[in-house]
């Protein structure tokens, strides 16, 4: 309990406390500790305890390390924070000084902790005075200063280890912390053993240092006469004080660890919710016996040890299954893509150590759509739990279901947004639907409050590219605002686009468009291949260690081969435009004969204009028609004819007049495979034709 002149004012009250002049007279002096600030104002007295002038005193209580010798100044460290940790309200010690002649002096301190409301320490206020006659005698000095060696080892083991332990997230983090030489002598044995019950046997996960093992102990029954199934079966420590007792109690055991010149040891099982899990074993070569003190602080150490070792099973178990869930969740394969090189990389977060944190909604995916074009997604669910990554799957599943409708990219993100709210549930997602046409290079992007693409440029060079967005997917729903703006930018070949999450980005105390600009500079800076460049790119955030996942998308153009066979051309036909219509088969016949297809030219033109010719009286609206030439191991035409009808064409035989129903059986008679593909609110007719190389 500090003096009565010592006690310690209101939070509210101005800093530094001003001691009653009592104490003055008692020649104590007295102190205020401002624990956020790091301030440690002294008055006069105090100054004159420490043998300190007042000019050569800056304020701060490292300062103070002049005077008092280092392993004073730990074990007064070491004191005050077991206090704050304790909930304690005040604490008093004995500490020596050093003055500035060198002599030493005995000081003794009484501190009254002050908190706030939430029960953090703010203020430490108390007196110091000298205790140099009180403790003048030898003996009772002596006495004192056993007491505190006694206090300070066994407070800096249960300090040390118990501080390593707080950071351990895995069952490996543990038995690092335990089996290295540093962990070792701060428990200070010479080696160490530990162990886990897995169906009523014991099993070896840790020996330390490297030569300390025994053979035939990997794995034991609980019910044979080893120690540590003797601590698991009985729920008790066990000290052997001797080796004699050692060798008598276990004479399997000790034959083969009398090369460890083993002296004493001490078996403690490891429990958690009175259950024992496991036991651990340390073994001394330089002591026998123990007394009550270090039995307490090795019974302490293994409680301490069981708690932070069923911690990191929890966490290993709930990861594995966070995991587990979140690549269920994702793609399995990501399918090839003619004419672009892919990559994705997802990497969960890694929050502190909070169980259920490792998982999230982040996800990417590939749609291969018709016509040489792919859509590229990633997204990011609000949250980081189980809830998150199942909303995920499903939000996933609809807007690759959408794309591959053939829904334009807005009406895609329209209908996603629409479909998560009625999901009922209380998230909402950022989203980022690109569609490549590989053909042309034409990317049509569309943004749900996500994040902007990035482009890096075949000389390495990146930038990012800014996308006019709409509200994140749900809440453009919940406020009927399902307008999402289209963007269109061109990737050249030899180009890469490349989306991501905010986890690669964002970054603790930085805006988003720095976090933008260093991964443009990263970007910038790394390999040319595009899973060399995403497997950097997820290192860097694997070092970073952020609090939130990563999932990663690359696509790069490739450069053609050999040069294009013409590309893409279209025609818009509307119905009741004869010049339209003349237009598209004058541009029909020039490119099947441009494109080297003379030999079919007259096979294509039939077909496509049976197509276009279908479009217009069946539907009563307009066509749209597309040439393409593709190359690959054949050289192929493909001719493509769209229209607003969503009825699917059927072949059947001519009428009596020999004329209606032979369109599609031409079709099916001339071309070489042909198909019908939904497109939003309609269809494609495509048909494909092989010609013959160019002369």
């Amino acid at each position: 309990m500090a003096d009565r002149g010592a006690s310690a004012p209101s939070l509210l009250e101005e800093w530094p406390a001003h001691p009653g002049p009592i104490l003055a007279l008692n020649r104590m002096g007295s102190f205020d500790w401002d624990l956020d600030a790091g301030l440690f104002h002294m008055d006069a007295q105090a100054h004159e305890v420490f043998d300190l002038l007042p000019e050569e005193y800056d304020g701060r209580a490292e300062s103070l390390a002049v005077r008092v010798p280092p392993p004073e100044a730990a074990r007064l460290d070491a004191l005050v924070a077991q206090a704050i940790k304790d909930g304690s309200e005040n604490y008093g010690a004995y500490f020596r000084i050093r003055c500035r002649d060198g002599t030493p002096r005995w000081a003794h301190t009484q501190g009254y902790i002050r908190r706030d409301e939430t029960g953090r320490p703010r203020r430490v206020v108390g007196i110091v005075r000298d205790a140099t006659e009180e403790l003048a005698d030898t003996e009772a000095r002596s006495v004192r200063a056993a007491q505190d060696q006694a206090f300070r080892q066994q407070t800096n083991v249960v300090q040390v280890i118990s501080a390593a332990l707080a950071h351990a997230r895995s069952v490996q983090d543990v038995i690092d912390v335990l089996k290295d030489a540093h962990g070792i002598r701060h428990l200070g044995a010479a080696s160490l053993v530990m162990g886990l019950v897995e169906a009523g046997r014991i099993r070896l996960i840790a020996e330390g240092p490297v030569g300390s093992f025994v053979p035939g102990t990997r794995i034991t029954r609980i019910d044979e006469p080893y120690p540590m199934g003797e601590v698991v079966r009985t729920l008790t420590p066990r000290f052997i004080e001797s080796p004699e007792e050692f060798a008598e109690g276990y004479p399997i055991l000790w034959p083969h660890i009398t090369g460890l010149h083993i002296t004493s040891a001490v078996y403690l099982p490891l429990i958690a919710q009175a259950r024992p899990f496991g036991a651990m074993g340390l073994l001394y070569n330089d002591r026998q016996g123990f007394s009550s003190e270090e039995r307490a602080v090795l019974v302490a150490l293994g409680s301490s040890i069981a708690q932070s070792l069923q911690r990191a099973m929890l966490y290993e178990q709930e990861k594995d299954l966070a995991q587990g869930l979140q690549q269920a969740m994702l793609p399995r394969t990501i399918p090839s893509v003619r004419g672009a090189d892919v990559a994705v990389r997802y990497r969960a977060a890694t929050a502190g150590g909070a169980l259920g944190r490792d998982i999230g909604g982040d996800w990417y995916d590939l749609i291969p759509l018709p016509g040489g074009r792919v859509g590229a997604v990633i997204g990011d669910v609000q949250g980081h739990d189980t809830h998150a990554a199942a909303v995920m799957g499903q939000l996933r599943i609809v807007l690759r279901a959408y794309a591959a409708e053939g829904h334009t990219p807005a009406t895609v993100m329209a209908r996603a947004s629409v479909f998560l709210h009625e999901l009922d549930t209380d998230r909402f997602a950022t989203c980022l639907y690109a569609e490549a046409d590989l053909s042309t290079g034409v990317v049509q992007v569309v943004r749900a409050g996500h994040i902007d693409p990035l482009v890096r440029d075949a000389d390495g060079t990146c930038r990012r590219v800014p996308v006019e967005g709409g509200l994140p997917l749900g809440l453009s729903a919940e406020f009927g605002r399902l307008e999402y703006p289209v963007s269109t930018l061109e990737l050249d070949p030899g180009h890469t686009l490349l989306l991501c999450t905010d986890g690669l980005v964002e970054q603790p105390g930085t805006d988003l468009d720095d976090g933008m600009q260093a991964l443009t500079t990263l970007i910038a800076k790394g390999p040319d291949e595009v899973r060399d460049l995403a497997a950097r790119l997820i290192e860097v955030a694997e070092e970073r260690r952020g609090d939130d996942d990563v999932a990663l998308l690359l696509l790069r153009r490739r450069v053609p081969e050999a040069p294009r066979t013409g590309g893409r051309l279209q025609q818009h036909v509307a119905p009741g435009d004869p010049e339209a219509l003349t237009h598209a088969r004058h541009m029909i016949r020039a490119a099947v004969r441009s494109w080297g297809a003379r030999d079919r030219a007259d096979e294509i033109e039939l077909v496509a204009d049976e197509l276009i010719t279908n479009a217009l009286i069946h539907t009563e609206g307009s066509a749209i028609v597309t040439l393409r030439g593709l190359e690959g191991s054949d050289r192929r035409l493909r001719v493509e004819v769209e229209d607003c009808s969503s009825a699917l064409p059927r072949r059947r035989e001519a009428g009596e007049d020999g004329v209606s129903g032979r369109g599609l059986l031409l079709v099916d008679r001339l071309a070489d495979v042909w198909g019908v593909e939904a497109r939003g609110g309609g269809k494609c007719v495509w048909c494909e034709f092989l010609v013959s190389e160019r002369t």
